[in-house]
């Protein structure tokens, strides 16, 4: 007897991993980080550091840019959210910078689409 699967949910694997898994934003930065988790490339979404400049309003619109791959094809992310800023560190399955910078092309260009 073989199980009817057609109905049934995949998620995808957990791919945030690092120190912590805060994400500034509350369900938009989520949202950004899970469309970008859906890149058949990305390996590992690690966040970092929350910087907040000054005493303002800390709510307003969420964007997020995925920025210059390293050597090995690795990205980082800027997400902004009024005064807080987080970069997220992008690992990849990419080897080089080439590739890396199509990886981050295609990234940027399922932001935009959302």
């Amino acid at each position: 007897m073989s199980a009817d699967l057609s109905n049934t949910v995949i998620k995808p694997k957990n791919k945030i991993g690092g120190a912590h898994t805060t994400i500034i934003g509350g369900r938009h930065g989520k949202k950004i980080i899970n469309i970008i988790s859906q890149h058949p490339e990305v390996k590992k979404i690690i966040p970092s550091v929350i910087t907040v400049k000054g005493k303002g309003n800390s709510g307003g619109v969420i964007t997020g840019k995925v920025q210059r791959p390293d050597d090995r094809g690795n990205l980082r992310m800027l997400l902004s959210h009024g005064t807080s800023s987080q970069e997220i560190r992008i690992v990849t399955t990419v080897g080089d910078v080439s590739e890396g910078a199509r990886v981050m092309g295609e990234l940027n260009a399922m932001l935009v689409d959302d």
